[in-house]
């Protein structure tokens, strides 16, 4: 049950075992924490699913802000323990719309979410991290703090949670590819005039910013959000979307993937250190190959 203090109302931490919720004036405030780097695994990702359906026919919430308790990593990435569980998330898999992965499944959640979604991006999203924060409707970056990559390719395989396609639809084919192919951290300028988020501020001035604007978004009279996301409606990412997943599948079944992932993983990926410069640790292992 939510519990209320003030204005506010902090939903029971027993409903999310790696999301703290508070709600307050029409915004749902959600900190993923789930340590040691917040890997997308499948208690994340299932407390990511389950929250965004609860909210979906909650009409007292308009707007839905993202951050995380980590100042260093927002999403570090996938699980790459996956490598060793390919069964983990089947669980997830029995429902989903046809044509797409689960990890697909949870960023056309968040394209397709009712309220307006914001990321608040203080620190770093690589992988499916980065395929989250270009889901949401809107995010903004921390000067100085963020960065974000698709950094899949240094792991022997491609996007496969809709980042193709939600990146070449932000930032054009060119960059995509630059991004996806070139597998570096982009940082908050870079990825601001690349059109990856909407804005770098400083991270001084980020909490304001966004607080400031999921407010004035609330706030807004009965319908007129509704009517502006119907009228500014997602892409049917549809076709792209089996593309990407046929791609992903096809080169994570290749033994580069298995050796460097294995690989990544013995030699610090999701460690905090590791995770730090995880592009020049891939990069090493991808030379060794």
């Amino acid at each position: 049950m939510p519990i209320g203090y003030g204005s506010e109302i902090f939903v029971n931490h027993d409903a999310y075992t790696t999301l703290r919720v508070r709600r307050a004036a029409g915004i749902a405030y959600v900190t993923l924490d789930n340590p040691p780097v917040n890997v997308l695994n499948v208690a994340l990702m299932s407390d990511l699913r389950k929250l965004l359906a609860a909210l979906r026919d909650d009409d007292s919430i308009r707007v839905i802000v993202f951050d995380s308790a980590d100042p260093e990593f927002f999403i570090a990435h996938v699980d790459m323990s996956l490598i060793d569980a390919p069964d983990a998330f089947a669980d997830l898999a029995a429902d989903l719309p046809d044509g797409v992965n689960v990890f697909q499944a949870l960023g056309e959640m968040l394209r397709h979410q009712p309220q307006v979604t914001i990321v608040k991006l203080a620190g770093m999203a690589r992988g499916g991290g980065a395929e989250f924060v270009a889901a949401a409707d809107m995010s903004f970056a921390a000067i100085g703090r963020a960065g974000i990559g698709q950094v899949e390719a240094l792991m022997g395989i491609v996007p496969g949670g809709g980042g193709t396609q939600y990146l070449a639809a932000r930032v054009g084919r060119h960059r995509a590819l630059e991004a996806v192919l070139g597998a570096e951290l982009f940082d908050a300028e870079t990825a601001q005039r690349y059109g990856w988020i909407n804005r770098a501020v400083p991270a001084d001035e980020l909490d304001d910013l966004v607080d400031r604007l999921a407010r004035n978004i609330a706030a807004l009279p009965e319908g007129v959000i509704a009517a502006a996301k119907r009228a500014v409606a997602p892409e049917d990412l549809g076709e792209g979307l089996r593309r990407e997943h046929l791609a992903w599948a096809g080169t994570f079944a290749r033994p580069a993937a298995e050796r460097l992932i294995r690989g990544g993983m013995a030699h610090g990926a999701q460690t905090r250190a590791g995770e730090r410069d995880l592009e020049g640790l891939l990069r090493g292992l991808a030379g060794e190959g």
